[in-house]
């Protein structure tokens, strides 16, 4: 990708799809120049930031359509470079139309994340932050989405620079040493550094061990529903999704394959999935079912173990139960078709499983009382608190290797050991906290992380 300081890169970007407006965006040292040669209006070069104004996008005397222009002037852009936004009816054509006029006169198109790259480039943000960006685009609940905008805001860098400032005051001690190492002397206080490293362990920790959470606040907790053929599954997936999604039939080994759709509890994503139902079969295709269904089953966050208490018997359930028994801290034993039951029937069933939720996914009996159930089961004391996790697969990595390398200088510190392998590994240290906020990045990671954007970001 060309350098976003090169006089004649103007990067351009449009929203997807057709809609009543468009947004092309323009971003560069020459943007409003390039802006000047084919708005008929208010000069672009005479507006001040942030200041709007209408007229028209001309191709020599052809108008091509009416627009509002807004100027943005460096530093005080998204980008941090001069910028032009032309708001255009939402045509494909005369997008396009647009589009080629800019490029015709020196412009060029973005390339993925162009824009929030430029950003980071340009210290509007730092890498964590522009990583929020995307995140923020793609989120899809209430928790995902308030998570990505404390990242945005800074909040994750702000906690890792100050860990990081505090670290680097002993690492330089450290590495004075290593320039009188002749003289045998200690500039660097080993008790304090010792309580600064054990400090920094419990934080850091306690951010690792948040990423489970994270993830699942990102990317929704998985549910397999999962049972016998006919429990209902497929009712209760339609059930729970309000729609129907899945084909339910009393022929036993409807579902062959795993079907999956999200739904939104209480601000938090969930990803619902019907498995094919568990039976020996000799079927080949739904045995492959079968074999899918146990896997999800066994990768799933949440297992709703589906039983028809109109034809099991409790006995039969308690042994299915033992066979799930690896997976029972994460079941939910659902039992359906309560609608068939007599009340007496029903008490006992209570009885012998008070753990249980009981429903009738056709009847939508207890459907609310179930997704209840899946939102306290996945919620999380910190989420209710207000404190938010790690969501950042590499984040979660970059902090893991700074874990384990406080763990080494701690051990060092311990057992003591020369003032060479300590510095070496804080300075590990030091460096995985720098790659998570930018402060420390190269070409492959930055083109990693921002080709996963859309051209418009």
């Amino acid at each position: 990708m060309n350098s976003p300081s090169e006089p004649t890169i103007v990067a351009l970007a449009t929203p997807p799809g057709i809609s009543a407006l468009a947004v092309i965006r323009m971003s560069g040292p020459e943007a409003i120049v390039l802006a000047e040669q084919v708005f008929s209006g208010r000069s672009p070069s005479k507006m001040k930031g942030f200041s709007a104004a209408f007229g028209e996008i001309k191709e020599g005397d052809q108008t091509i359509d009416e627009v509002v222009l807004t100027v943005y002037r460096t530093p005080k852009s998204y980008t941090g470079e001069d910028m032009v936004e032309i708001s255009s009816h939402g045509s494909p054509y005369v997008v396009q139309r647009i589009l080629q006029l800019l490029i015709s006169i020196g412009a060029r198109q973005a390339g993925p994340g162009e824009f929030t790259r430029r950003a980071f480039l340009n210290g509007k943000l730092d890498l964590s932050q522009a990583e929020a960006v995307a995140d923020l685009i793609h989120s899809e609940a209430a928790f995902a989405h308030r998570s990505a905008i404390y990242q945005l805001k800074g909040g994750l860098s702000a906690q890792l620079s100050t860990l990081r400032i505090r670290l680097i005051d002993f690492a330089a001690l450290i590495e004075l040493e290593l320039d009188f190492s002749e003289e045998d002397v200690e500039f660097a206080n080993r008790k304090q550094l010792l309580a600064l490293v054990a400090e920094l362990q419990e934080v850091i920790h306690k951010l690792t061990d948040s990423f489970a959470l994270g993830n699942a606040m990102k990317k929704g907790v998985s549910v397999a529903i999962v049972g016998k053929p006919n429990t209902g599954k497929s009712t209760l997936l339609n059930a729970l999704l309000q729609e129907e999604k899945a084909i339910v039939s009393d022929i036993p080994g409807t579902t062959r394959d795993v079907i999956e759709d999200q739904l939104t509890i209480g601000g938090l994503q969930f990803r619902i999935m019907d498995t094919a139902g568990l039976r020996h079969s000799t079927d080949a295709i739904e045995s492959i079912g079968i074999e899918r269904s146990r896997d999800r089953m066994a990768k799933a966050d949440l297992v709703l173990f589906l039983v028809d208490l109109s034809l099991d018997q409790a006995q039969q359930i308690e042994e299915e139960l033992e066979e799930l028994s690896d997976i029972r801290h994460k079941l939910i034993l659902v039992g359906n078709k309560t609608d068939r039951l007599t009340s007496e029937n029903l008490t006992d069933w209570k009885t012998a499983f008070p753990e249980a939720i009981f429903i009738a996914a056709l009847a939508q009996q207890g459907i609310e009382l179930l997704k209840d159930t899946l939102l306290k089961r996945s919620m999380d004391e910190r989420m209710l608190s207000g404190e938010l996790p790690v969501t950042n697969a590499r984040h979660f990595e970059h902090l893991l290797r700074t874990e384990q390398a406080l763990s080494r200088v701690r051990h060092g510190l311990d057992n003591p050991i020369s003032a060479e392998l300590l510095a070496q590994d804080l300075r590990i240290a030091l460096y995985e906290l720098g790659l998570i906020t930018g402060e420390v990045s190269n070409e492959e990671v930055l083109g990693s992380i921002f080709s996963r954007f859309c051209i418009g970001k």
